[in-house]
């Protein structure tokens, strides 16, 4: 029985440039740097974001950019705080898409390697409440 999400690998050209944008955004806790060890496919950085594992591993980035992304959940009394954040490191923002009321909002942004990140402050039942009316 699958018991959640394991962990979420992302692959950087730049693993201090990556961990430092992590670090910096989403405010993750980082707990395990291999160094030069390789003990997977190349060396690799883990942190931890809201309970959830993250690992970074070094090698070549996505080459185009797509829809495709991760989101994390946020307060809507956060929203603010992580978009001045976001400004302030001259992070590159998406528009977010059009929504319905009741849908939460959103941030979108890339990291340095492609990635698509979404900081979200609606909920899964929230938003089957809001599409089913």
């Amino acid at each position: 029985m699958i018991q959640g999400i394991s962990h979420i690998t992302f692959i950087v050209a730049d693993l201090e440039r990556a961990a430092k944008f992590f670090k910096d955004v989403f405010d993750a806790k980082e707990v395990y740097a291999s160094g030069e060890k390789t003990f997977s496919l190349s060396k690799e950085r883990f942190f931890v974001i809201g309970g959830q594992w993250i690992a970074l591993m070094e090698g070549d980035p996505l080459k185009e950019r797509s829809y495709h992304h991760v989101a994390f959940q946020i307060a809507e009394d956060d929203f603010a705080r992580y978009e001045e954040r976001i400004v302030a490191l001259g992070i590159e923002r998406k528009r977010p898409r059009s929504r319905v009321d009741g849908e939460g909002r959103s941030l979108y942004f890339y990291d340095f390697d492609n990635h698509l990140f979404e900081l979200h402050t609606g909920t899964l039942e929230k938003r089957l409440e809001r599409y089913a009316k």
